[in-house]
């Protein structure tokens, strides 16, 4: 059973960076695409940014040019490098995990708790 675990939250002024990671057991990481997404009080979840099992990325429009995704399938382990922060970065941020399916809007099949980002002064 493939398991994720986001790590790495916390509480960023806003111009600020932190990566946000997320490990994988299970088996078989260098076969899954990444997906990242997140979910703010009272809003939907939030396509944020995507990695094939190839390493190919993709990005939605609020985060383009400020995030960046990678894994090292040495370690089993996904980041999200978030710079540039802003105060609608605030928000709980999910690592999920599919074999077959890759894209924004995907539905994977294996998701992680959440790490909760705060931006704020």
């Amino acid at each position: 059973q493939v398991q994720l675990v986001e790590t790495g939250g916390g509480l960023v002024q806003p111009g600020g960076s932190l990566r946000v990671s997320c490990a994988h057991s299970g088996g078989g990481f260098s076969k899954y695409n990444i997906g990242w997404f997140r979910q703010a009080p009272g809003k939907e979840r939030e396509f944020v940014a995507a990695i094939s099992w190839y390493g190919k990325p993709i990005y939605g429009d609020p985060v383009k040019d400020r995030f960046t995704v990678s894994r090292d399938n040495a370690k089993n382990v996904a980041h999200l490098q978030m710079s540039s922060l802003k105060p609608e970065d605030t928000a709980v941020y999910y690592c999920a995990a599919d074999s077959v399916r890759f894209g924004a809007a995907v539905k994977y099949d294996y998701w992680g708790q959440g790490t909760q980002l705060t931006v704020s002064s």
